[in-house]
């Protein structure tokens, strides 16, 4: 974990933005399943709204800190990252209200975990703050929800599998796809994300070019996030949709990591349909917000009829499920392996998100800092906590 330069911490976690939905679900997680002896606090702007938390909290929440802190106020992030050894934050989108607190963990060698899918906010955090993570010991782990959890576990958990059945060592060239499947729906926080994504492609180009300027590449290796093709997976059983989400990227980063993804490593990423006209049905539904989200008064129109802070009922997200089906080649050997869990948006979202937060904070990790993935810093340790959490993750025989 994270070096303190000063005292120790008070806190072992701390949660930004618990007052939201997404934020109360993962507090009520916390609450539930923390181990006995757990220092964590919940923080947010308005003390009325935390204190509401607490007490819905239940039982034993009494030892819960709130901790008032405004993700545009510097000083105030500045002296909540001091204090706990990670941080953990809903508070979103990234691009408008990350950075401040995403500095401050750099600053004060402090862990730090997201929900963000936002790639041009990922770049744009390797850029300014890999530096001074790397310096003081901070662990930056974006994408600890639904973006991306299942997808790079998923690949890495792929990868385990497909060096068993080698015999080894991985040693021949790997292509892999991940196909995602899902009857839930998307948070507010994810709605509002992608919104602004497909608004700023030039800006999300620009700070990809700016990355790639300054981060080094693995020597003698190779990984890469390849745009795949439309078209019927015979071996599936599905049309497949190339999704352009943030997932393929920390795939392939932590295939550039972690030297066991072998000597050249491509993720390409799809949605499956079981037929054709679901699958023509979402690209046209795409390219029309990709298109509708370029007007800035229709993007606007749209973020105000999703919300964030809201989302479904309870019941409504017990009915709801994910899997993620993996296929991974190399040589003459093909593995297939699937990731499956319940509500995909907010349930196993905030679950992802609290597991990784106690992962960090409290679990004998791999020795990293500066931007890494959760495979990268969590690798084992977070799969068996997932796993004990109710993922699945399972070979395809």
């Amino acid at each position: 974990m994270a070096q303190s330069s000063g005292s120790p911490r008070t806190y072992d976690l701390v949660l930004l933005g618990a007052t939201g939905f997404t934020g109360g679900l993962t507090a009520d997680y916390l609450a539930e399943h923390a181990p006995d002896g757990l220092r964590w606090a919940i923080a947010g702007r308005s003390k009325e709204k935390l204190e509401r938390v607490r007490e819905r909290l239940g039982a034993g929440a009494e030892t819960v800190d709130l901790l008032v802190a405004d993700s545009s106020d510097e000083a105030s992030l500045r002296d909540l990252a001091s204090q706990t050894k990670v941080v953990a934050t809903t508070v979103g989108p990234y691009l408008e209200y990350g950075a401040p607190l995403v500095a401050a963990c750099a600053q004060e060698g402090t862990d730090y975990a997201d929900l963000t899918g936002e790639p041009e906010f990922v770049d744009r955090m390797y850029v300014d703050h890999q530096a001074t993570a790397e310096a003081s010991g901070a662990r930056l782990v974006h994408a600890c929800g639904f973006d991306s959890i299942p997808h790079d576990l998923g690949a890495y958990f792929t990868i385990r599998q497909l060096a068993d059945a080698v015999g080894g060592g991985i040693t021949e060239p790997v292509t892999m796809r991940g196909v995602v499947r899902s009857n839930g729906t998307f948070s507010g926080g994810t709605f509002h994300s992608a919104l602004t994504a497909f608004g700023r492609a030039r800006q999300m180009r620009d700070a990809m070019q700016a990355r790639k300027r300054v981060e080094p590449r693995p020597e003698g290796r190779r990984s890469k996030a390849v745009a795949g093709k439309p078209g019927r997976d015979k071996l599936l059983g599905y049309w497949l949709l190339p999704l352009p989400t943030i997932d393929p990227f920390i795939v392939a980063r932590s295939g550039a990591a972690l030297p066991s993804y072998g000597p050249d490593f491509r993720y390409s990423h799809f949605a499956g349909t079981k037929t054709l006209r679901y699958a023509a049905g979402g690209a046209v539904g795409a390219s029309a917000l990709a298109v509708a989200a370029q007007v800035p008064p229709v993007r606007n129109t749209l973020k105000k009829r999703v919300p964030q802070g809201s989302g479904p009922s309870e019941g409504r997200r017990n009915a709801s499920w994910f899997s993620v089906e993996f296929v991974a080649e190399s040589g003459d050997t093909t593995v297939r392996t699937k990731v499956s869990g319940g509500d995909p948006g907010y349930t196993e979202t905030a679950k992802m998100l609290a597991e990784s937060t106690l992962c960090l904070a409290l679990d004998d990790n791999p020795p990293t800092a500066g931007q890494v993935t959760t495979a990268e810093a969590m690798g084992d340790a977070l799969l068996a906590r997932l796993q004990a959490a109710g993922l699945t993750f399972a070979r395809v025989r």
